[in-house]
């Protein structure tokens, strides 16, 4: 009886604490909502976020004005580098079971899988420091401007904790709450996260296996197409086209319109998908790229041309690399 009594004393102090805590205004309604719409046991969650710990840092990183946006050039330098290569190729050699059955159920080539790893967190080598609930916590009741964003991620993540059977405050991710080997944000998790080695839990935090099948499923979910050329580069042979470049990433335009523009065809495989053209920017001028569904798949986990592309070439040469080692 008194065991009952002091954890019945314990949660209510947990609840009127989290009710009260002044570092988190609204979370007394985010609480109420967790029960009425999901069946949390409100007084549970109210001892866990009680824990919960506001990080000025947090605020800091996703405050700080954005740096001066890098040249293709100077992006691509931070991420093709010997190590990031090399550690691909090991990273390929320890687990080339898993991603040759990722690239046989999925259609995804195993080096764009590893470069994704590659230049998220190097492998599993930083997967963040932050707790996710303290990560999102802050930004959802501290950082107004995306506050319904990570209000929405903080949700995602509690039912991803009860679907996996984990503890609130465990799972550890980056300043903005993304998580494990790939970076998933929770919302992400629930979604594309895959069971690959069928133990029961989608653990992409330090199971490889799960985090590459989960990454396979993710693209292929986006409309990776199996077999299918990623970019090739071109050049015009006239003016360029640059109302052809704003029509965005996603492939819009026919070949017969890139020909009527001067866009070069050559180099480009055969068929009558529609592509999309980029540039990026060389030291020493713009170079540019005809682009197909796979790259857009890949801008899909992160809406970035220069993202795309670095995952693409950093793939080919880790390939190189690797099919050079056998």
């Amino acid at each position: 009886m008194k065991k009952v009594l002091f954890l019945s004393a314990f949660l209510f102090a947990g609840l009127a604490q989290a009710d009260n805590k002044p570092d988190l205004p609204g979370l007394p309604d985010f609480l109420t909502e967790m029960q009425q719409k999901h069946d949390f046991n409100r007084d549970e969650l109210a001892a866990s976020f009680a824990q919960v710990e506001v990080k000025d840092a947090i605020l800091a990183a996703i405050s700080r004005p954005a740096e001066k946006s890098k040249a293709w050039f100077e992006y691509r330098a931070i991420f093709m580098t010997e190590s990031r290569i090399n550690g691909g190729i090991e990273f390929w050699k320890q687990h080339s079971a898993d991603l040759a059955r990722a690239e046989k159920e999925y259609g995804v080539p195993a080096e764009i899988i590893i470069a994704i790893l590659g230049v998220e967190t190097r492998y599993g080598g930083n997967v963040g420091g932050y707790r996710v609930i303290d990560a999102l916590s802050t930004l959802a009741f501290q950082y107004p401007p995306r506050s319904p964003f990570f209000r929405s991620e903080l949700e995602s993540f509690l039912l991803l904790t009860r679907e996996e059977d984990m503890s609130l405050l465990s799972p550890i991710g980056s300043y903005a709450g993304a998580m494990g080997l790939g970076q998933f944000m929770p919302s992400s998790f629930r979604e594309y996260a895959v069971d690959f080695d069928h133990d029961g839990h989608r653990n992409i935090w330090t199971n490889p296996t799960d985090a590459i099948g989960s990454i396979a499923n993710y693209l292929k979910r986006h409309g990776w197409i199996a077999g299918q050329s990623i970019a090739h580069p071109t050049y015009f042979s006239g003016k360029v086209a640059d109302d052809l470049i704003e029509k965005g990433m996603k492939p819009s335009i026919s070949r017969q319109a890139l020909k009527t523009a001067g866009v070069s065809l050559r180099g480009l495989p055969e068929g009558n998908d529609e592509l999309a053209l980029i540039s990026l920017t060389q030291e020493n001028g713009e170079e540019y790229w005809l682009v197909r569904q796979n790259f857009y798949a890949i801008t899909r986990y992160n809406h970035s041309r220069m993202y795309a592309m670095v995952v693409t070439q950093l793939g080919q040469a880790i390939r190189s690399g690797y099919e050079g080692q056998k």
